[in-house]
């Protein structure tokens, strides 16, 4: 086990290192934001309003609302990178990984939109009747001849491999481990439980998912936010210098202080957009899965709703731990019983229990973390759903839904290191073609957007006007008539 682990820590380091991963995703960021005229800050407002208020597109096309596809994805995202994830940025990279964590997210927010805008501007019908989406599909359709099938089946089979990583066996265990830790029930408990939860929802597909995941995501991260935000106000007089450390030693590298070692400007920088990506997922080619199966009048509606996540995600609930563990100063604490730095897992319940009176604290970390965990295995099986049907098609689907909720319970009673390194790896490998194809597309999402925005800027229009101004437009009457596609091999 210790020379698997090995293995995919020599290969993460490459696929994350500074000559790969980090300047495509940032770079591809860069280039639809310059592209796209600043799309993320000229109509968050508008998308929040369209995802978060108004939810739906009255008498369209989809399996679920726009806000369930949003929750859908939410659900995913908003998981152990936001607690866990974190507080190993900030333990490796020191304060200023935050910062490049924000950064990822404001690019990034772009990237998911061309993201969600692909999903469903490519999206299909399969046999069973359910909307069919993303990456395994934008690829290949939107990119004709044998390049584009490849990087559409290369996708596919990431997907199904990395959400059993990413998306079950590290979530399961890290609801067990807390569990345990908090309240001694048996890691086999827990993970009975949760592989009956979770077969119980799978069994009712994306409609199940959708209905589990709107109530659920957002009573989790207002509980969640809130316990944050208490901390928060009872240190704002250490506020303004966690500010300051986050933005000068985004650039100079954190000096050794405390239990903190020390680090250096470019393990800075790779550790805040490596454990961004994995919190907000932008690029990574799984949210946009979600988005295809919304009921929208237009794709770029869809785009723009999905553009949301990553705001919420980064912007919002990444911003609440990272001020939590630095302004608490626990990010540098040193664990008594070892005499070295606390522990990544142990470091945002440390400062949720530094920063509560009574010490109840780290109990908000465990039951956020429960939630957190468990409604991104339900949008990981999804994604991983939606990929076997992709691959084998929809004969697939039940079998893996199964399979997938028995794989919980192995994921909660066992140790996972190379796991978690194997999902690093898989979450890269996901990226890469996605990020490619997201690139060779821009053009098509670039004209497509602004002629969109031209006529909608406020994103008020109704069915009706919507179809007036997209007649004649190329690839509408297709997009509308929403093909039965089944697996790639139904392909035209």
């Amino acid at each position: 086990m210790d020379a698997i682990a090995e293995f995919f820590d020599t290969i993460s380091g490459f696929v994350w290192g500074p000559f790969l991963l980090i300047p495509l995703l940032l770079g591809t960021g860069l280039y639809l934001t310059i592209r796209l005229g600043g799309l993320q800050f000229t109509k968050l407002l508008p998308a929040l309003s369209l995802g978060l208020l108004k939810r739906k597109d009255a008498g369209s096309e989809g399996d679920i609302s726009q806000f369930q596809a949003l929750t859908t994805a939410l659900a995913a995202t908003v998981g152990t990178g936001n607690i866990v994830g974190v507080a190993t940025a900030i333990g490796v990279g020191g304060p200023g990984a935050l910062f490049w964590m924000w950064m990822t997210g404001l690019l990034g927010m772009v990237t998911k939109y061309a993201e969600g805008f692909l999903a469903v501007r490519f999206r299909g019908t399969d046999e069973a009747g359910e909307k069919s989406g993303g990456p395994q599909y934008y690829l290949e359709r939107g990119i004709k001849g044998p390049f584009g099938k490849f990087l559409g089946l290369m996708f596919a089979v990431f997907a199904v491999l990395a959400c059993f990583g990413i998306g079950n066996m590290t979530q399961g265990n890290s609801i067990a481990a807390n569990v345990e830790s908090s309240w001694s029930i048996p890691a086999w408990i827990t993970g009975a439980v949760l592989t009956v939860l979770t077969l119980v929802v799978l069994v009712g597909g994306i409609k199940s998912i959708g209905r589990v995941t709107a109530g659920l995501v957002p009573v989790m991260i207002v509980f969640y936010v809130l316990g944050a935000l208490f901390i928060l106000i009872a240190n704002i007089d250490k506020l303004p210098g966690a500010f300051a450390a986050i933005f000068t030693e985004a650039f100079t590298g954190t000096s050794a202080v405390g239990g903190f070692a020390g680090s250096a400007i470019i393990i800075v920088v790779q550790m805040g957009v490596a454990r961004g990506l994995f919190s907000n997922e932008s690029g990574l080619g799984s949210a946009p899965i979600a988005a295809a199966a919304a009921k929208t009048s237009h794709p770029v509606r869809q785009g723009l709703v999905s553009m949301t996540q990553t705001f919420i995600d980064t912007i919002i609930v990444v911003s609440f731990t990272g001020l939590t563990i630095i302004s608490t100063g626990t990010w540098n604490q040193v664990d008594p019983e070892t005499g070295e730095q606390i522990s990544a897992a142990l470091m945002t319940g440390e400062a949720f229990s530094n920063g509560l009176p009574g010490g109840w604290g780290h109990w908000i970390v465990t039951v956020g973390i429960v939630l957190f965990a468990f409604s991104t295995l339900l949008g990981w099986s999804y994604y991983g759903d939606r990929n076997v049907e992709r691959l084998v098609g929809r004969r697939g689907v039940l079998p893996f839904r199964i399979f997938f909720s028995l794989v919980v319970f192995i994921g909660c009673t066992t140790e996972l290191e190379p796991i978690w390194n194997f999902s690093d790896v898989m979450n890269g490998l996901m990226a890469l073609p996605n990020l490619l194809g997201i690139l060779i597309l821009s053009g098509l999402i670039s004209r497509e957007t602004k002629h969109y925005l031209r006529n909608d800027p406020h994103l008020t229009a109704d069915k009706s006007t919507i179809e007036a101004f997209m007649d004649g437009q190329p690839g509408w009457e297709q997009w509308k008539a929403g093909d039965v596609v089944g697996s790639s091999r139904r392909f035209d």
